[in-house]
């Protein structure tokens, strides 16, 4: 952990607030409402997120960017969670990738497909 006390355990909070509304009421909670509408408009809302960042990074500044980038990352999180993927599930898949090429690593994903 860092000295002011963010590092990235805050996904991994964050991820537990949002399986904490998974059955809440959508009418008090933008978690719940999401979760509620089901995959495919948090899949889309993901994807929207996406190109916002992309644009914040192409026009806008690092704030911008930073900013855009938790809406991002908020939203990858609720998506997990609607599919039943926990933030550990993911870092597994990092993990088996860490001091492979990245290059390497693509065409093993390709050839699997």
């Amino acid at each position: 952990m860092n000295g002011n006390g963010l590092d990235a355990r805050i996904l991994e909070k964050l991820f537990a607030v949002i399986e904490s509304r998974r059955g809440a009421d959508p009418a008090s909670s933008y978690t719940a409402r999401l979760l509620n509408k089901g995959r495919a408009k948090i899949a889309k809302k993901t994807g929207e997120e996406a190109v916002e960042v992309v644009v914040a990074a192409l026009a806008e500044g690092r704030g911008e960017v930073a900013a855009e980038s938790a809406d991002l990352l908020y939203h990858l999180l609720v998506l997990w969670a609607s599919v039943g993927i926990k933030p550990r599930d993911v870092w597994a898949q990092l993990a088996k990738r860490e001091g492979v090429s990245g290059l390497l690593e693509k065409s093993m994903r390709q050839d699997t497909t």
